[in-house]
């Protein structure tokens, strides 16, 4: 049994080598290759902490693997990381555990960035220029890292529940994107009105996006909605949508934004377009036009949590093999 740890794990694998692994694990849920139980979650409200334990495998693989991940979020105030966790992977053929990656979170984070990556390449418009982000966090800044890798853009409009937060983002961020301007927002309409793509990263539990908002031809990946209490859109930003992606249909209509929209009655179950994966297999077609308003809703799968697993342990024999 081997053990990895995060600085290596960091060293080791990136966010470019994560999307196609991410966008295979997407297309081979939606075609019945995996396997996967649902979703364990743990909410620990005196502490503004949250626990999510899945697992997967994906058919022919040499592992199945089951992730804890947590986010706890006051950490901060006493300088902690918001997130932690490890992933177990255990050889298909016997069970027996294979290694433990204890990534402190990274490979989660990683993986949820290159599906945001992954929406953004399937539904957004080819051309955008203006960029908006919500939240000012980890997620935040690898899912604008990750849309670089499918789209260019000019300029970010931030906000965040943490007007503190917001300089640091838009320092931290300008340095990666020196071409790109960046632009703190006092509220979320400000930051979404004129917006081509629209990024919702937070564990808000109340609604922050409103549909009256949205310009034509938007498209909005909101990737925090992972637990049946946790929301970003407004239900009827659904129901405006010309399209409507998840990462898996079942999977949101128990936790995601498609869960809020249905429980709110303000979308039949035949407003739900399809899978991800359906799009990434050719099943479907998401965007028709340029005024067409698209949502991907992203609740995190096990199956991706297998991927990003399964790559860095590709990635760690490689380099073994090469010493």
């Amino acid at each position: 049994m081997r053990s990895y740890f995060e600085p290596e794990i960091r060293n080791l694998i990136s966010l470019k080598e994560a999307i196609p692994a991410i966008e295979e694990s997407l297309a081979a849920y939606s075609s019945g290759r995996a396997i996967l139980p649902g979703v364990i979650n743990l909410d620990l409200p005196e502490f503004e902490g949250e626990v999510h334990v899945k697992a997967a495998y994906l058919q022919d693989d040499n592992y199945y693997v089951i992730k804890v991940a947590s986010g706890f979020y006051k950490n901060p105030l006493h300088g902690l990381p918001t997130g932690d966790g490890l992933m177990l992977a255990y050889k298909a053929r016997t069970g027996e555990l294979e290694a433990i990656l204890f990534d402190r979170g990274y490979l989660t984070d990683l993986r949820t960035a290159a599906a945001g990556a992954v929406a953004a390449k399937y539904l957004a418009k080819a051309d955008i220029n203006r960029v908006s982000m919500i939240g000012s966090g980890v997620q935040a800044r690898l899912q604008l890292q990750s849309l670089a890798e499918v789209r260019s853009f000019s300029e970010v409009f931030v906000w965040s529940r943490q007007p503190e937060n917001v300089e640091q983002y838009v320092k931290d961020m300008v340095a990666v994107f020196p071409r790109v301007k960046f632009y703190p927002s006092p509220t979320p309409e400000e930051a979404v009105k004129e917006a081509d793509l629209i990024i919702t990263a937070t564990p808000s539990r109340r609604p922050l996006i409103k549909a009256e908002w949205l310009k034509a031809g938007v498209h909005i990946t909101a990737m925090g909605s992972d637990g049946p209490d946790k929301q970003e859109l407004y239900p009827e930003v659904l129901a405006r949508a010309d399209f409507i992606f998840c990462d898996s249909i079942s999977q949101c209509r128990l936790l995601g934004e498609v869960h809020h929209a249905l429980q709110a009655g303000v979308i039949p179950e035949d407003k739900i377009s399809g899978e991800i994966g359906e799009l990434i297999l050719g099943r479907k077609t998401g965007r028709r036009s340029v005024e067409d308003i698209t949502v991907a809703d992203l609740t995190g799968l096990g199956v991706e949590d297998a991927a990003i697993a399964g790559l860095f342990l590709r990635l760690t024999g490689k380099k073994q093999e090469n010493r």
